[in-house]
């Protein structure tokens, strides 16, 4: 499993963030204060408070490319 943190910002930086996410065929969520959405959810994306920084577990060990394709998203 892999956690970091990710900031969207834009409408943009949500659909993009949401299309990489879809290509996956692993599981991977966002979790913000007590809330958890999938991160293939748009709807549940724009239900959380995207103000701040954006926690997100993946339940995939060889996730490189995801991670590549989420990078300009990747706050730390």
């Amino acid at each position: 499993m892999t956690k970091l943190k990710i900031k969207l910002s834009t409408i943009n930086d949500i659909k993009a963030f949401v299309n990489a996410s879809n290509l996956c065929d692993f599981e991977i969520d966002l979790i913000c204060g007590r809330y958890i959405v999938d991160a293939k959810s748009i709807m549940g994306i724009f239900s959380l408070d995207l103000s701040s920084s954006i926690d997100v577990q993946i339940y995939e060990d060889n996730c490189g490319e995801y991670l590549d394709a989420i990078a300009p998203f990747i706050v730390e």
